[in-house]
């Protein structure tokens, strides 16, 4: 068998390695030896001047050996065979007398490639990339003498894996990730506002920092900060709620996405959890997960056990009808991994994630569903929020927001909080737009600890009966 060069593999033993996984794993349902090599930087150039530069190489393994829902997992900073040894006695150890029940067979190997391989961390010189900062700071203070603080950002990583199961079967991943980001704060004489606009993904390093992109984004984190500035306290109450399209997706992930995934509907943990094939939404409603997306920053050319990626519907014209599956939860729930196996690094076992998660388009223009509205709020941008997967209650902020009156967009206002559970905010979607559009590339989900890059995305949406907390006195 033929292996990439640098994978690895031969520093932890070569054959020897493919020979004590083997046994390691023969009485395992399931299990891998998972390699990687990484490196990323991170730049931040803030109030003139460089306020922070670093920069990670690291390498390591992670052994898992599987048996029913118990699985054995040991890591290692060194590629090393000892290290690998020491590894398979752990494993073997936990597991003790435990026999497999149902050996999964495994992945398909697949030959597609959604992104290059190009590594951004060496795309550009490090003195260029300090220029490139100071050059969009000069920028962005040079559109409004409001301007008062910029905050520009550079975060690159690449990541090469390799993961070997008993039987011998081998796959292999490189994957560049590219984000750039822009922050601004504006002040008047009464008052501030901030904005932030940023961009990303998988596709070549130098793509993502043009001078059009960047100055797009400067000038994007302007007019939010400006608007800030222009912003009255939000009211608070019931009432009809727009989504505008892209970003505010983010509140789609949380909200239902993580409830759709899973671990947690095999344990009964999700308010979703026992629903499958029943209507949980408006049947204008269709929801996926897609990482089959070229270039896209939730997308995988393999998951983090070697399963190919899928585009799996989860709601269906309102009908729940899929989970988002790794290989131990769709072994144990009778189904197919979805290829949404995912960990952050060797260190972390791999759980069921999501890669890029969207509404459908719906039939509905947004002029339309905006008019359709005699007095609500607008949600343009959101920032962050929280969520509980047991209940699926959520609390989202909302960075950019508008009253609409009798159907037209109103003042801005700031403070605005959207309230409630995911499972109702689904049933109360009334109209769905026919303009969906994907996030910018900047997502990064958190679950049990682990942070892995996602990207989100929806068209318009009204949703009826929202409850919004505000600040209005």
């Amino acid at each position: 068998m033929t292996f990439p060069k640098d994978d690895g593999l031969e520093a932890l033993g070569g054959a020897a390695a493919l020979k004590l996984v083997a046994e390691t794993l023969k009485n395992a349902d399931d299990g891998e030896l998972y390699i990687e090599r990484s490196q990323s930087e991170s730049l931040v150039f803030d109030d003139g001047r460089l306020r922070s530069a670093g920069f990670d190489e690291g390498e390591g393994f992670g052994l898992r050996a599987v048996t029913g829902e118990t699985a054995a997992y040991a890591h290692s900073s060194l590629l090393t065979p000892d290290a690998l040894r020491r590894a398979a006695e752990t494993c073997t150890s936990i597991l003790g007398g435990n026999k497999a029940a149902n050996i999964d067979v495994s992945p398909t190997a697949t030959k597609t490639r959604l992104y290059g391989i190009n590594n951004p961390v060496d795309a550009m010189g490090f003195a260029a990339k300090i220029n490139l900062l100071e050059e969009v700071n000069a920028f962005t203070r040079s559109l409004d003498p409001r301007v008062k603080q910029v905050s520009v950002s550079i975060g690159s990583s690449w990541q090469k894996i390799s993961i070997l199961r008993a039987d011998g079967s081998y796959y292999h991943d490189v994957r560049p990730l590219t984000r750039f980001g822009v922050s601004v704060t504006t002040e008047d004489n009464r008052t501030s506002g901030q904005g932030s606009h940023g961009f990303g993904g998988r596709a070549d390093p130098l793509s993502y920092l043009t001078q059009d992109l960047w100055k797009n984004a400067a000038r994007e984190s302007v007019r939010q900060a400006l608007v800030g500035l222009e912003a009255e306290a939000a009211p608070a109450g019931e009432m009809d709620v727009l989504l505008g399209p892209g970003w505010p997706g983010i509140l789609l992930h949380e909200a239902i996405g993580h409830g759709l995934e899973g671990d947690f509907n095999r344990k009964g943990t999700s308010a979703f959890a026992g629903l499958m094939g029943q209507r949980i939404a408006s049947d204008e409603v269709t929801v996926v997960d897609d990482g089959t997306i070229p270039d896209r920053r939730g997308s995988l050319s393999i998951d983090d056990e070697g399963t190919a990626p899928n585009c799996t519907t989860l709601i269906e014209n309102g009908k729940l009808v899929g989970f988002m599956q790794d290989r131990l939860n769709a072994r144990l729930m009778g189904v197919k991994p979805t290829g949404n196996g995912r960990r952050q690094s060797y260190a972390h076992v791999p759980l069921p994630r999501m890669t890029n998660t969207y509404m459908l388009n719906g039939k509905h223009h947004p002029d339309d569903i905006r008019a359709s509205i005699k007095k609500g709020l607008y949600a343009k941008s959101f920032g962050g929020g929280q969520v509980d997967i047991t209940s699926g209650n959520f609390v989202f902020t909302c960075t950019e927001a508008y009253l609409i009156e009798d159907g037209k967009i109103g003042k801005p206002v700031k403070g605005a909080i959207l309230v409630g559970s995911g499972a109702e905010a689904l049933k109360r979607i009334a109209m769905v737009g026919n303009d969906m559009a994907l996030d910018p590339g900047i997502g990064t989900c958190g679950k049990a600890g682990q942070g892995v890059p996602v990207g989100v995305g929806q068209p318009t949406l009204r949703i009826n009966n929202l409850t919004v907390g505000g600040t209005q006195a």
